[in-house]
Parts: C-alpha cells; structure tokens; sequence
C-alpha cells in the first residue's frame, strides 16, 4: 500500500494524525490476509477501473482495508461515516493523507453534517453505493432520482439495511440490483455472532467498568447478533434473558439454556439491557418506568432509535455525563436510568467495533460483491441478490488457508453418491 502525493478534497477532525491512523491500519492488516489477497488481485486486474464508487460505512481500521483494496481496483472512491460516533479520526486523516482517498467523516460529527455528507456522497455521482444501514440509497431514491440511471448497484451489510431494501422493492422504488452481503455465511456466521458478540461487551466494559458476573443482562433479540451477545455475556459470568418477537428464535434461545420472556416481564429484573433487533422503540417509556434504579441500557442495532431515548427525556428531570460515553438519566420518580453511548452502535461509540480478523471475511464479501456487480452489469434484475455460493466458499477458502487449516475433499464415490438417487442400503 503506497501512499499517494496528492491530498484530495476531504472532511476530517484533524489531518495530523495520519501518522498514527496509518500505523494502527498497518496493524489491523496483520489479520486481514483475505482480503490483502483480494486487493493484490485488484490492483494486478482493475475490475473496477472507471467506477464511482461511495461507501457510507463505519470509519475504521478494518473499513480503511476495504476502501484501499476498492481505489486499488481501480474505483473512484469516496467515503462517509454511516455513524456519528464510529468514525476514528486518525484513519480518517491516513486515509486522505497516506492514500489519497476522499473521506468525510469525524467522530461526534452532528445529524445536520451527517446528512450534508450524505449529499456530498450523491455529488459524486455514484455508480455502486456501499452501504450501511440504506441512508445513502433511501436518499438516492426521495431527492436524486435523475442520478439513478447511473447506478450499477447497491452492497448492504447490515440487517438494518436489508430491512429497508426490502421494504423500497415491496414500494416499487428499488429499481436497480443489491447485494445482500449482510445474510453471505461469511459474514453473519462470524461478523454478527463472534464480531458483535465480542465487541459490543467490550464497548460495555470500556464504557462502564462494571462487572459483569452475576448481572442480569437482558439481550433484545435472537437473530446472530444476539446470539453472540448472550453467548459472549453468558461466558463471562452474566445470567441472561433473551425477549423475542419471533417463535422459532425464541425456543432456539430457550434450548441454548436461556430465559426467554417479554420485555415487560424482564425489564424489572435486568441490571443490563443490550438491544440487537434492528427495529425502533425495543425498550420504551412502560419499561423504564418499572427498571431498577442505576439499571443499564445500550445498543449493538444500528440506528439510535431501539431504545426510545425521547420517551425516556420525556420523564427525566436531570442527565448528567458521569464517565466518557456514559449518561445517567435521573427520572422524576427519583431513580436513574444509564444511557450507554446515547444510544448509538456501543461496540463503536465506546471500543473499536469487531476485531479485525472477522471484518476479513465481511469486506471481502463486500469487494467481492462490487466486482459482481461490475462484471455482471445489466444482467441483474432489480431487487435483492445473495452472494453467490461459489463467491462465499471461497472466501472461506482463503481464510481457512491463511489460518493455516486443511479440510476433507469429496472422494470420486462420494461425488457419485450424493449426485445419485439410485444409491442406497447395501
């Protein structure tokens, strides 16, 4: 990765730390040998020479990876913070510094300047959008729709943007393809379950400093992200109580050995509670109303809305900071409610978001999904679209032999037998 001699157009908190942004890039990279094989691939092919290419994503050692793998291949790369409070701002400065690309994001930044920047995102006149949570191509679609006919595609990785997808090809308004990079077995298996089960527990304890032995810890939400958190919480000591909208989840949760019940019934019992749903108003006004005094809130969703902080405002008479991303919200009735990095992503208000070596697989699957795009323009139809099976396997591939693990291959007989329905009892 050479860096460039040019500093382009940019918003960043402050451009001198780009020396230190580069070091911790180079040490995220230590564990990222899949995607490193896939950008010495790009910068050999340009599979996406001519392209424009946006990414509104978490502005992180590991992002920084991908965007430098992309503008090796060739992209036209600019990139935004999907997160006010994710984006880390000596990557930021190295990214404009060290490699040229166009990033503006900075940690704290507001929603006015948030939303600015996603028009300056739709200024560069995208062909593939990277996404996070759908800003980006929600806004496409209500205030830019002469620049449609430009999109190749979309990529989307979060369940939170899937969600949206889905609801603007059930309007009609999802004229061109997206990449469901959020459900590839490389990315949910590992990034939602061992990424966010580890890093939003780390966020927790950085925030906090509390024990979590013995707690009660309520984790909202049974799909992979919460598995990981309540298997993540259980190893530490915690008791845990999954709530569930969905049946099936929910007996999966009851047979990993957790109580499962409704929020109200938990709220009066948790010490902790970490949302995981990717909807809005998971915990509300009734369940503060009846939690414990100095009981726990945070979120590992996307956007800031699970928790439904205005209704809790509503009834609180005092907030004050009482550590660095750690609010008490001091209720009329007299008890307190902590509010963990209001109410934003924690794993990344408060930590570094997931360790490396998973994001790995997550940006390669999202590399892997822009040259898809590209190589199969106009072929696509409109609508959501999985990541190819061959394209997931060998992403699994390339991380099992940079782990340095080998596994069994079919037999020829073996072949025979499953492609056969003539075989049976011998």
């Amino acid at each position: 990765m050479t860096a460039t001699a040019t500093t382009p157009k940019h918003e960043v908190k402050d451009i001198s730390l780009a020396s230190q942004g580069k070091q911790r890039i180079e040490w995220a990279g230590r564990e990222m040998p899949v995607l490193r094989l896939i950008q010495e691939r790009f910068s050999k092919e340009k599979p996406l020479a001519g392209i424009r290419l946006v990414a509104c994503c978490h502005v992180t050692t590991e992002t920084a990876h991908l965007a430098i793998a992309l503008k090796n291949g060739g992209a036209d790369a600019l990139l935004i913070a999907s997160n006010p409070l994710s984006t880390q701002d000596d990557v930021a400065a190295s990214l404009v510094a060290d490699y040229g690309i166009p990033v503006f994001a900075w940690k704290g930044e507001d929603n006015p300047t948030y939303h600015r920047h996603v028009q300056i995102a739709l200024d560069h006149k995208p062909n593939i959008i990277i996404d996070d949570g759908g800003d980006v191509t929600a806004t496409l679609i209500k205030e830019r729709q002469n620049q449609i006919s430009d999109i190749i595609g979309t990529t989307e990785e979060t369940t939170t943007g899937i969600i949206r997808l889905r609801a603007m090809f059930n309007d009609g308004v999802l004229t061109f393809p997206a990449m469901n990079v959020n459900d590839a077995d490389t990315k949910h298996f590992f990034d939602n379950r061992y990424g966010t089960g580890q890093s939003t527990l780390d966020g927790i304890i950085r925030a906090t400093n509390v024990l979590l032995a013995g707690k009660n810890v309520v984790v909202a939400g049974y799909g992979w992200c919460g598995k990981g958190v309540a298997m993540r919480a259980r190893g530490l000591g915690a008791n845990v109580i999954v709530t569930e909208i969905d049946p099936t989840k929910a007996i999966e949760a009851v047979m990993d050995g957790f109580r499962v019940m409704p929020m109200s019934e938990a709220a009066p019992l948790g010490d902790l509670f970490v949302t995981v749903t990717g909807n809005k108003h998971v915990i509300r006004e009734e369940h503060f109303a009846v939690m414990k005094d100095g009981a726990m809130v945070a979120n590992s969703g996307h956007f800031d809305i699970e928790i439904d902080l205005k209704a809790l405002k509503a009834k609180t008479k005092e907030v004050r900071q009482v550590r660095n991303f750690t609010q008490q919200y001091r209720l009329e009735t007299g008890k307190s409610v902590i509010v963990l990095g209001e109410g934003r992503l924690i794993n990344l208000a408060a930590a570094e978001g997931h360790p490396s070596a998973v994001m790995d697989m997550s940006f390669a699957n999202q590399a892997m999904a822009c040259e898809y795009l590209v190589k199969n323009q106009g072929k696509l139809e409109p609508g959501i679209h999985s990541i190819p099976e061959e394209v997931d396997k060998e992403i699994a591939r390339l991380k099992l032999h940079a782990m340095g693990i080998k596994i069994d291959s079919l037999t020829a007989e073996q072949e025979k037998y499953i492609n056969s329905w003539t075989m049976g009892t011998e």
